[in-house]
């Protein structure tokens, strides 16, 4: 088991995120917790967040706990295969991919309904 990944279970792009890893998570190594699930809440104070903390992503691996552009790019990198190269991008500053990380996770429910359309 690689670690749980902590994710909104009420927007559309956070679950097809889910369903982008589930499909390429050949050992599957990764588990699925809702943020809204009582676990979930459990889990984002053991990660020192607030439990309402609805716009971010979390990866606890091994004791511990990743946020949002990091637990992305620890995702991907535990995905394996190609995947393996994208954790490169750790050299950018995480106050400039969390920027980026954040103004996605600020609009996640009006990018999501756009591609629907």
């Amino acid at each position: 088991m690689n670690g749980t990944v902590l994710y909104d279970s009420e927007c559309a792009l956070c679950n097809s995120q889910v369903r982008f890893i589930s499909r390429r998570d050949r050992r599957k190594s990764f588990r699925f917790v809702a943020l809204q699930s009582e676990e979930g809440r459990s889990m984002l104070r053991a990660a020192g967040l607030p439990q309402d903390e609805l716009d971010t992503v979390v990866y606890a691996k091994e004791g511990e706990h990743l946020l949002r552009s990091s637990a992305m790019l620890g995702i991907l990198g535990d995905l394996g295969g190609a995947w393996r190269l994208l954790p490169a991008f750790k050299i950018i500053p995480v106050s400039i991919r969390d920027f980026f990380y954040r103004l996605v996770a600020r609009n996640r429910h009006r990018l999501a309904r756009h591609r629907r359309s």
